[in-house]
């Protein structure tokens, strides 16, 4: 088994170019957890196209009931995860303020709960890696990364968000940032 050389829980991974003609092709993944066991993550910028509401059939409140249904990743299209944050939130997992989640009855709860300042994102499906395959990934240099912040978590632009953090980076990214979708129409 390879050995992490460092967790990654916490950080954005950004597709570094190499990843055309996959899922990943462009994507910004969130890593939730990242161990010696393998990494969990999920896939900020892939709205379904649907809302929660459509996917779920629980009595869940209006706020999240309306709310955009996203993509977390390839794995178990079915399998239910959300990232709620609030000002404090003491058993926050992921960043400070943010938590993952995957129990219905949980979400159900939030929603009961709801606050003026909490925010939440829904999931179906998420990314995953065995032991020691995203170390791997990294070391081919498939991925770059970035710190995570809520404001990434909660962009209100989520389709545009891989190429504005790609463009951050830095100068020697402005080519792969600024790349057609599908470089053959270029």
């Amino acid at each position: 088994m390879a050995k992490s050389t460092k967790s990654l829980k916490g950080q954005l991974l950004l597709d570094g170019g190499k990843l055309a003609g996959s899922f990943f092709h462009r994507a910004v993944v969130l890593v939730c957890e990242h161990n010696a066991e393998g990494a969990f993550g999920l896939v900020l910028n892939r709205a379904t196209g649907k809302k929660v509401g459509d996917a779920l059939t629980a009595d869940l409140r209006d706020q999240l009931k309306h709310a955009d249904l996203f993509l977390g990743g390839p794995v178990q299209s079915t399998a239910l995860s959300y990232l709620h944050a609030d000002q404090f939130l003491p058993d926050a997992n992921v960043l400070p303020n943010l938590a993952l989640g995957h129990s219905l009855d949980e979400l159900v709860d939030l929603g009961e709960n709801f606050s003026a300042t909490q925010q939440v994102k829904i999931f179906a499906g998420y990314a995953g890696w065995s032991a020691g395959q995203l170390d791997e990934e990294m070391k081919r240099g498939s991925w770059l990364t970035h710190a995570a912040k809520l404001e990434h978590v909660f962009d209100p632009q989520p389709a545009t968000l891989w190429r504005r953090i790609v463009r951050r980076k830095g100068w020697e990214y402005k080519l792969l940032s600024d790349g057609p979708e599908d470089i053959s129409c270029n």
